[in-house]
């Protein structure tokens, strides 16, 4: 089934500062997409947008869920939820005092993804071992690294269709970043999932990266078709290779 993205001619703000300008993306169904750009460039903002936490000023952007077409501005963001829309936000924004089972018990709430509850919870163990060894551990006590895996279990809990990450390097060390772009490779194939991924870690990024756009200052200033031409491009050698 498709399952897949268009963003057309997005512009959003925050009162009178305008963040994203004639924003226009698209991710197919079961690519990794990556969005580049360094901080205050927009990429959370696109995430919030596509979330339904703010409402664009101007463009449409729409989802296919399993073929069918369904336009999401100005949805609420519970709605988003329901039609298999996750979000692994910057930040983690999990529960502290909760246990990691308890955190992965929200994302699956759901009215879809109830029914299989215990055998996505399954999945997340499966693809991060050490949240079953630390199952009842409050989250608040683990790791950067080890609550970035509750962060995507939680995700995966939802049974998405279409995974949003918004910065799953912030905050971790180099060997941890590098395991946790691993791990969302891995569940991009397990699960069958079409993946927007914003980043500002560029070789991490296009390891996994089908292809990927450049944002700078609100607006895609490069569309690259392949990893490749995202290393080739001058803009990505100015900002991320230092050339």
């Amino acid at each position: 089934m498709d399952n897949s993205l268009e963003i057309t001619g997005v512009d959003a703000g925050y009162g009178a500062v305008r963040v994203l300008q004639d924003v226009s993306l698209s991710v197919r169904s079961g690519e990794v997409v990556t969005l580049l750009g360094t901080n205050g460039n927009g990429k959370t903002t696109l995430m919030r947008c596509i979330m339904g936490h703010m409402a664009p000023g101007r463009g449409r952007i729409v989802a296919t869920i399993d073929g069918e077409r369904i336009d999401l501005t100005g949805r609420p963001t519970e709605e988003i939820v329901d039609l298999g829309i996750a979000l692994v936000p910057e930040g983690r924004r999990l529960f502290p005092r909760l246990s990691v089972e308890e955190n992965l018990l929200i994302g699956g709430s759901r009215p879809a993804a109830r029914a299989s509850i215990g055998r996505n919870m399954d999945y997340c163990f499966e693809i991060f071992p050490r949240l079953r060894e630390r199952r009842q551990q409050a989250v608040g006590s683990m790791s950067g690294g080890e609550q970035q895996m509750v962060a995507l279990g939680r995700a995966i809990m939802s049974a998405p269709r279409i995974l949003l990450i918004d910065e799953p390097s912030v905050g971790l060390a180099p060997i941890l970043v590098s395991r946790t772009i691993d791990k969302i490779r891995e569940m991009k194939e397990r699960l069958g999932l079409t993946v927007l991924m914003a980043e500002q870690n560029f070789h991490q990024a296009v390891r996994i990266a089908d292809r990927g756009y450049v944002i700078v200052h609100g607006r895609i200033e490069f569309e690259g078709d392949s990893p490749a031409a995202l290393n080739d491009n001058q803009l990505v050698r100015d900002f991320y290779l230092g050339h």
